[in-house]
């Protein structure tokens, strides 16, 4: 997860252009007035001119109150991070050389974990003279949809990745009752 690199604001006497557009709290607009007129206004009405357009001919300001505005921004941000859903990914690793009631056993635990709304992914480890014959893994995964068809569905079909082969199961989208 990257941040990207957040711009920084400038204020009050920090903004160098000589010639600005400035828009009042309420909306109202000033129109391309000087720097100075633009921050005897903004101190008027005890608030902070606040570079909000920096490449624009010429730059565009706001009278606002930046502390407020600043605590508006962090408060939307935490909103929406409480909205968001982390989803979890269960491993449930396998071999070729699998038993049909360790199969069935490892089923079970996927559908728990299905059923709770997890993702799941079926790994089979490919050992020694397995890594020729592949095909093998994947069969031991075609084995395990039928099993699982009617709680999850195949997000990623079997696939191999270095000594994995690989499958991804989502729990199913219950339709909404009307």
């Amino acid at each position: 997860m990257s941040k990207k690199k957040e711009q920084r604001v400038l204020l009050n006497e920090e903004i160098r252009a000589p010639q600005v557009r400035c828009i009042g709290d309420d909306g109202t607009q000033y129109g391309i007035i000087s720097r100075d007129e633009a921050l005897d206004i903004a101190e008027e009405k005890g608030l902070d001119l606040v570079l909000i357009a920096p490449d624009a001919k010429p730059p565009v300001c706001k009278i606002m109150d930046y502390g407020k505005f600043k605590y508006q921004q962090e408060k939307k941000k935490k909103e929406a991070k409480k909205k968001q859903t982390k989803i979890e990914v269960k491993e449930i690793k396998l071999s070729v050389k699998i038993a049909q009631n360790d199969i069935d056993y490892k089923v079970k635990h996927a559908r728990e974990f299905l059923e709770k709304g997890k993702h799941v992914k079926f790994r089979v480890f490919l050992r020694g003279r397995e890594m020729a014959h592949p095909e093998a893994g994947v069969e031991v995964l075609e084995k395990i949809i039928p099993l699982i068809e009617d709680i999850g569905e195949v997000e990623k079909k079997p696939h191999q990745e270095g000594r994995y082969i690989n499958m991804m199961v989502v729990p199913k989208k219950e339709e909404k009752k009307k």
